[in-house]
């Protein structure tokens, strides 16, 4: 039977591709036009954010500030692909939202799974972007031309049949379009993680971001054990595990939650995870849903170690929760 050997957990935010500049200089520009979102899920601009905040937040996106949390950030990345270049797992469930890149609101599916033989990373395009933003988003891509790469299909028919018999509605993607390929969520984690260990991967999509279905907390609490549960029924002998992809709080940093979640993983608090309150989940903070899928599946296993660094990219005190962890 098979087992589930480790998890972990990663932000993708556009940060993790750009310069220590970029961080400096331009995301203050930028988030200007991001989606901004109070505790209650309401809308607010960038210009209330900036009359609420601190008298001394210009400090907390400091040149120096920002400076230090991309050092921490990146070496928390390395960190992560040290440990997961020296697992021995034979396959890695990972578990991210679409944006619009295979889904459109014509079709949202709140759950979906891939049960492909291989799925493609497009390559950049030939003549990249200009616009810093834009080329930063083609660094998700690859440099060099497409990569097909390789998926656990057998594991992922497991898990759609098994999440089925459990009352869950799963949609099934037996494949992709010629015009297609996987979205930022899953190239990120081959980009960075997997390029010296292809791990087959079996790509599991949250509907985190748009209304009006996406998953409560506690749906994706209970996602998480039931994927647990299922990977022990998977008959193979091998080993097993998830990674989390996106998150944490973003495009507002709210640490009060992320620190909560923390506290919670380390505590192993379902409860806690499953109550969160879904109107906090709003923008790239929705992404979290991932988390909480993650954790719960990894009950049975120990927070080995979290990183976390609340990079404010501005004044207004926009940015992003950025995390990262591994369960053993």
């Amino acid at each position: 039977m098979a087992q589930l050997a480790a998890a972990y957990g990663s932000s993708h935010s556009l940060m993790l591709v750009t310069t220590k500049e970029d961080w400096i200089k331009r995301f203050r520009v930028s988030d200007r036009r991001m989606p901004l979102y109070d505790r209650e899920g309401n809308t607010v601009s960038y210009d209330d954010l900036l009359m609420a905040a601190p008298n001394d937040s210009e400090s907390w996106a400091s040149a120096e500030a920002l400076g230090k949390a991309y050092d921490d950030t990146f070496a928390a990345i390395t960190k992560l692909r040290n440990d997961i270049g020296a697992s021995s797992l034979d396959a890695l469930i990972i578990v991210g939202d679409d944006q619009h890149e295979l889904f459109d609101d014509r079709l949202m599916p709140p759950l979906a799974i891939y049960y492909g033989e291989t799925i493609r990373n497009a390559a950049e395009p030939e003549n990249m972007p200009e616009d810093w933003y834009k080329h930063a988003q083609m660094k998700r891509r690859e440099p060099s031309g497409d990569v097909n790469y390789p998926c656990h299909a057998d594991l992922a028919l497991h898990l759609i049949e098994g999440l089925t018999q459990r009352e869950a509605d799963v949609t099934a993607l037996a494949a992709l379009k010629d015009n297609e390929h996987e979205g930022h969520a899953y190239s990120y984690i081959h980009r960075t993680y997997l390029q010296e260990k292809k791990i087959p991967v079996v790509p599991v999509f949250l509907n985190t971001y748009y209304p009006p279905n996406p998953p409560t907390p506690k749906r994706c609490v209970r996602l998480g054990r039931d994927i647990a549960e299922l990977i022990t029924q998977y008959p193979q002998d091998i080993k097993v595990g998830l990674i989390a992809s996106g998150g944490l709080s973003h495009f507002v940093v709210d640490e009060e939650l992320d620190r909560s979640l923390m506290e919670a993983f380390k505590k192993k608090d379902l409860k806690h995870l499953a109550g969160l309150d879904p109107r906090r989940l709003k923008a790239g903070s929705s992404e979290i849903r991932s988390w909480l899928l993650v954790a719960a599946a990894a009950e049975k296993l120990e927070l080995s170690w979290m990183d976390y660094v609340p990079a404010y990219r501005s004044p207004a005190l926009t940015g992003t929760g950025l995390g990262f962890a591994a369960w053993k």
